[in-house]
């Protein structure tokens, strides 16, 4: 929703840089800037994306870590996309849903449906190094599942999750998006949480993670370092208290945290080797 961003950004006056079981202070760490928002054609859905890879590409082409406040999932190409076109490294995916999101159209446009069938097509994004957490549920077009088996993606159901539990996913999503890539980006849609939790979303879908395990999930996956991350789906017109969108805003700091904690942040920079060139 187009409310996302400024949803997630009014909910952090409640926070403090400071995380206390971390023993992080972010304000230390990091310089943080608030870009404000892409320009976007809600119509043109195609002028659209190039609007968002040329704003991801900009700021990762500086050495900055993009982090991509959102609405719609359909951006996550437009970002991948931003951010492969200023590197010649290769770059894996983790993607914590329960939607599968790899069908190539939807209502024959490239919609929230469809981001990981045309990010994987770039000549640096390998769908074996798309890890997909969370998937499950009524909410999966069938579509998805002949991308899923031809792309050779990775998916862990959440019956995998409750089965290996929340260290041992993280610990195989890591091996399988650092497989023979040089870094990793990290796409959080916001309904990969039990629908309790996270009434403002588009798609709830019950039967998902508790805030818990996902905040664990996150903490595993960025303390290997991350090269950017988007956290989609946050809708505050449906939202109650603004919980959904302080969720959102919990998982970007927590990966920061981690990412501060274990001496990653801007890890990533030596892969940034080509210059902006505008889509």
């Amino acid at each position: 929703h187009v409310s996302g961003p400024q949803g997630i950004r009014r909910i952090s006056a409640l926070y403090t840089p400071y995380n206390y079981e971390m023993g992080v202070d972010l304000r230390e760490q990091m310089t943080l800037c608030d870009a404000g928002d892409v320009f976007t054609i809600p119509a043109n859905l195609e002028k659209s994306f190039d609007q968002i890879s040329n704003a991801v590409a900009h700021v990762a082409a500086s050495g900055s870590l993009p982090i991509i406040l959102g609405g719609d999932h359909s951006i996550g190409f437009p970002t991948v996309r931003g951010l492969a076109s200023v590197t010649s490294k290769k770059i894996g995916i983790i993607h914590v849903d329960r939607h599968a999101d790899i069908q190539e159209k939807d209502l024959d446009e490239r919609m929230h449906t469809t981001p990981w069938f045309h990010a994987t097509n770039l000549p640096n994004v390998d769908a074996v190094n798309l890890v997909q957490i969370g998937i499950g549920g009524w909410q999966v077009p069938r579509p998805a599942v002949e991308q899923i088996v031809a792309r050779r993606t990775n998916i862990f159901t959440m019956d995998d999750v409750e089965e290996l539990g929340i260290d041992k996913v993280a610990e195989m999503a890591l091996a399988q998006a650092w497989k023979g890539t040089d870094a990793v980006y990290l796409s959080y849609d916001i309904d990969s949480l039990e629908a309790a939790f996270v009434p403002g979303t588009g798609w709830p879908e019950p039967g998902g993670l508790l805030p818990r395990e996902a905040l664990k999930l996150v903490g595993l996956v960025a303390k290997e370092g991350l090269c950017g991350m988007e956290i989609v789906e946050v809708s505050p017109p449906y939202d109650v208290s603004d919980i959904t969108s302080l969720m959102a805003l919990r998982i970007i700091v927590d990966a920061l945290g981690s990412m501060v904690a274990h001496g990653k942040l801007g890890a990533h920079k030596h892969i940034i080797d080509k210059p902006f060139v505008p889509f």
